[in-house]
């Protein structure tokens, strides 16, 4: 019979959790997983209750609370992690690492016969990681930049042509960088560049939004009143949304 008492324990708004998984990793005890695109805790033994997990959380969405629950289990906690250490698990965000997708293109009709036609690039500057731009770099001034999860140009075909020409570009990645230092160097760009609007460009998946996230953020700390455009693209490379 499992023992409650009066503790604390974890509590998940999931009106604000947006299932992009950075509390996932910050659990030792593995308490929390992705269901459904939300977080969830899957067992209240697993919880010590400590909140490592809290500040991962860009939505906030994570809180601590004391109520009524199972006590913690250190060695359920034990045989739960030992379980899953052998099987590929799902990744925080909500992907599977066992499942790979494999779509069929059709090629238009007669570009099996047709000579390729080099096009040129619209890049007009390096470097383009967030990490290694300046923050005064002289391409940044009197710009509309584009800020690109990694993922983006290699899915969306027309990428240069819709998103890349006549704007200034900076990738990211919200899941596997460094949050926190690409949020501070973002907000250090806005506020020492002349960047007249900003449009976040990322991939479907809920991870990815955390760029979004980071756009906002970065506005409100630079204490600039930027327009800010979000575009979202489909695994498949469709346009899904822009707003």
């Amino acid at each position: 019979m499992t023992t409650k008492t009066i503790r604390k324990i974890v509590k998940i708004n999931e009106e604000k959790c947006n299932g992009c998984g950075a509390c996932v990793p910050a659990c030792a005890e593995g308490a929390l997983q992705i269901v459904d695109g939300k977080a969830k805790l899957i067992s209240e033994t697993y919880c010590d209750g400590l909140g490592a997990c809290l500040g991962e959380c860009p939505q906030g969405a994570i809180t601590i609370e004391e109520r009524e629950a199972a006590e913690f289990d250190e060695e359920a906690v034990k045989a739960h992690l030992e379980e899953h250490e052998h099987h590929e698990r799902e990744l925080p965000c909500g992907c599977s690492s066992a499942t790979v997708t494999q779509f069929d293109r059709q090629e238009s009709a007669g570009s099996a016969h047709k000579e390729a036609v080099a096009q040129p690039s619209m890049l007009r500057h390096w470097p383009v990681q967030l990490t290694l731009v300046p923050s005064t770099a002289p391409f940044l001034q009197g710009t509309d930049l584009v800020l690109a999860s990694d993922c983006v140009p290699f899915a969306y075909a027309g990428f240069h042509q819709d998103f890349l020409k006549n704007h200034a570009l900076l990738i990211a990645c919200p899941k596997l960088d460094d949050f926190q230092a690409h949020l501070k160097k973002l907000t250090s760009i806005l506020s020492q560049s002349s960047v007249k609007s900003l449009t976040v460009v990322h991939m479907e998946v809920p991870c990815c939004s955390g760029l979004v996230y980071m756009a906002r953020q970065a506005i409100q700390l630079s204490g600039k009143a930027l327009p800010l455009k979000e575009v979202t693209i489909g695994i498949k490379g469709d346009l899904m949304s822009a707003s």
